[in-house]
C-alpha cells in the first residue's frame, strides 16, 4: 500500500525470511561463523538456539547460500513429524531415489548411508538442517542420534544442524537423549539486537528496499521501537511496518517518535491476554477431604511408597469463604502451597485428569510417590505433580511446594493459593525447583514385576511408554533382551537401580511420563 508513496521497490519489513534482508549484527555473524565452522570441519552435531523472532530461519536461508561448493543439504522445516517421516523427508531433500517397495526405517537408512558414502568418496559433504527443532519428539531425536553414527573411521559423513527456541537446550538435557546432547560439538545462543544494531537493522532494510533519502526515522523513533521490541527483529519489523502505514496516511516522510509510539500502541491493542484454564475451587476442598484422607492413609500403608520422609497432615474442614473473602484470596494469591493445600490440589488435579477416562479396574490403589528429579528433567513429566520449593532464604522448618498442572512450551501452569491455574515462566521452575517431585500413582494391589521372558499387556504398556519417550523398543508384548536393555538404560538415566526389571518404582516413573 505505502511502497509507491515512499518510493520503495518492496515492503522492507515483511516477516518472511528473505536472506538479502539479513542484518549481520555481531551475534548473527558469530552464529553464522559457528554454523560454517561446524559444517566445513565435519563436527557432526551443531545446535543454534534463540528466542522467537530473533532471525534463526533467515540465518538458515543465508547459511544455505554460504555453503562451500560440493556441500549437499537437506532442509527440514516441519518438525512435527515421526521418525519414518523424517527419514523420508531427508532422502527426498537429498534427491535419493527409493524403490517402490521401500517401507521400513532400515530401507531408508541404508539408502541414506549409500548416498553419504558416495558423497564422501567424491570429496563432498552433506548437512541436514532442522528448523524449529524444539518441537521434535524424543523418539525422532533418538533417530537423529542414530543417524550421527553414519561415519567413516576418520570423518563424520553427515553434519546435523538443529535450530530452535531456548527450550531446545533444556529439551536436549533430557536423560533419554543424553547421548545426543554429549555429541553436540558446536553450540551458539543467538541474542537480540542492541540499540545500536536496531538503527543499523532498520537502515539496512530500507537500503535493500531502495528507499529514497527523504524517508527517515527520527532518533526518538529508534528509541521507542527499541523500548518495545527489546531488540527482537520480528517485533521491530511489525512496529516499523505499522509506523510506515501511519506515516503514509498522514502523508509524512519522517517517522517521528510520536508515529512510532502510535504504532506501538496499535500493536499492543491488538494483543489480547490468553485465557487461563479454570482452576479448582475452594469449595472442592470440603468435598474431597474424605478422599484426601483415604489417599494419605493409602500412601502411608503402601510398603514400597517412596514418600516416607515427608510429614503429612490431615486437612481440617473449612467453611466455604464468602465471595468477598474469595476476591481477597485471589488478589493475595501466591504460587507456593503448604503440605495440606498442595496435597488437596494434587488430588483434585488427578481426579480431573481421570474423569471420564477408562481407568483399569485393577488399578484401585492410589499411592503418593516421590522421586529425586533434576530440574532439567521437568520436560519429561506429563501428569500433574508437585515439587518441594527450593528457597535458601526461607529459614522456616515447614515445607513449601508448588503444584504443576501441566508443562508448557513457555514454562508451566501451576495451581496458586487461590486455587486458580496460573501460568509461570520456565525461569520460575528453574529457580524454585527443589529436585523432589511427587505425584499420585494408581496401581493394582499386587504390582507386577516385569522381567526378561515375561509376556502380556503390562509388558506392552512398558514397551509403548519407553518407545514414546525416546527409547528404542518394539511393542511386541514380549519382555525380550532389547526391552530389558532399554529399561536398564532408562533406569540409569533417571538414577534408579539399573537391573532392567520393571518393578513398582520403575512403573511409577513410566506412568508419569506416559501421560
Amino acid at each position: 500500500m505505502y511502497t509507491a508513496f515512499f518510493g520503495l521497490k518492496e515492503n522492507p519489513f515483511n516477516l518472511t525470511p528473505d536472506p538479502k534482508y539479513l542484518y549481520l549484527s555481531l551475534f548473527h555473524k558469530e552464529a553464522l561463523d559457528h554454523l560454517l565452522y561446524g559444517i566445513n570441519e565435519r563436527k557432526g552435531f551443531i545446535v543454534i538456539t534463540g528466542g522467537i523472532g530473533t532471525g534463526k530461519t533467515t540465518l538458515c536461508r543465508v547459511l544455505l547460500n554460504s555453503l562451500e561448493t560440493g556441500t549437499r543439504s537437506a532442509l527440514i522445516f516441519n518438525s512435527y513429524i515421526s521418525d519414518i517421516e523424517l527419514l523420508k523427508s531427508i532422502n527426498h531433500e537429498f534427491g535419493i531415489e527409493m524403490s517402490p517397495d521401500a517401507e521400513s526405517k532400515k530401507d531408508y537408512v541404508d539408502a541414506l548411508n549409500s548416498f553419504l558414502l558416495e558423497t564422501f568418496e567424491h570429496g563432498e559433504n552433506a548437512v541436514i538442517i532442522i528448523d524449529e527443532a524444539q518441537n521434535l519428539s524424543l523418539k525422532v531425536l533418538e533417530q537423529i542420534r542414530m543417524l550421527s553414527n553414519l561415519e567413516t573411521e576418520r570423518e563424520k559423513l553427515l553434519q546435523i544442524v538443529l535450530l530452535g527456541q531456548p527450550e531446545l537446550k533444556e529439551f536436549l538435557s533430557a536423560p533419554s537423549i543424553r547421548q545426543l546432547n554429549e555429541r553436540v560439538m558446536v553450540r551458539y545462543d543467538l541474542k537480540p539486537l542492541s540499540y545500536k544494531d536496531i538503527r543499523g537493522y532498520i537502515e539496512h532494510r530500507l537500503i535493500v528496499a531502495e528507499a529514497r533519502g527523504n524517508l527517515r526515522f527520527a532518533n526518538g523513533a529508534y528509541k521507542k521501537i527499541f523500548s518495545y521490541s527489546k531488540g527482537n527483529p520480528r517485533r521491530t519489523n511489525t512496529i516499523c511496518d505499522r509506523a510506515l502505514l501511519i506515516a503514509y496516511t498522514k502523508e509524512k516522510y519522517n517517522i517521528s517518535k510520536g508515529i512510532a509510539a502510535k504504532a506501538v500502541k496499535d500493536i499492543q491493542g491488538a494483543i489480547k491476554p490468553e485465557n487461563t484454564p479454570n482452576g479448582w475451587a475452594w469449595k472442592d476442598l470440603v468435598s474431597y477431604t474424605a478422599m484426601l484422607v483415604l489417599l494419605v492413609i493409602i500412601s502411608g500403608l503402601a510398603g514400597w511408597s517412596l514418600n516416607k520422609d515427608i510429614p503429612v497432615r490431615v486437612p481440617v474442614k473449612e467453611q466455604t469463604p464468602s465471595p468477598e473473602k474469595m476476591e481477597i484470596k485471589k488478589i493475595q494469591a501466591v504460587p507456593f502451597l503448604d503440605e495440606q493445600t498442595s496435597l488437596t490440589a494434587l488430588f483434585t488435579l488427578y481426579h480431573k485428569s481421570t474423569k471420564g477416562k477408562d481407568i483399569p479396574s485393577d488399578r484401585s490403589r492410589l499411592t503418593l510417590v516421590q522421586f529425586d528429579m533434576k530440574k532439567e528433567y521437568h520436560v519429561t513429566l506429563k501428569r500433574p505433580f508437585r515439587v518441594i520449593k527450593n528457597d535458601p532464604e526461607d529459614n522456616s522448618s515447614n515445607f513449601k511446594y508448588f503444584v504443576v498442572e501441566k508443562i508448557t512450551q513457555e514454562g508451566a501452569v501451576i495451581i496458586n493459593s487461590a486455587g486458580d491455574s496460573q501460568p509461570v515462566a520456565r525461569d520460575f521452575l528453574l529457580k524454585y525447583w527443589g529436585e523432589k517431585a511427587s505425584w499420585i500413582y494408581p496401581h493394582p494391589d499386587k504390582e507386577p514385576v516385569l522381567r526378561y521372558g515375561m509376556v502380556g499387556k503390562d509388558v506392552t504398556m512398558v514397551q509403548e511408554t519407553l518407545e514414546k519417550i525416546g527409547y528404542i523398543v518394539e511393542p511386541t508384548g514380549i519382555y525380550d533382551e532389547l526391552t530389558s536393555r532399554e529399561a536398564m538404560r532408562f533406569q540409569e538415566d533417571f538414577g534408579l537401580k539399573a537391573d532392567g526389571i520393571s518393578g513398582p518404582t520403575t512403573m511409577a516413573l513410566l506412568y508419569q511420563m506416559s501421560g
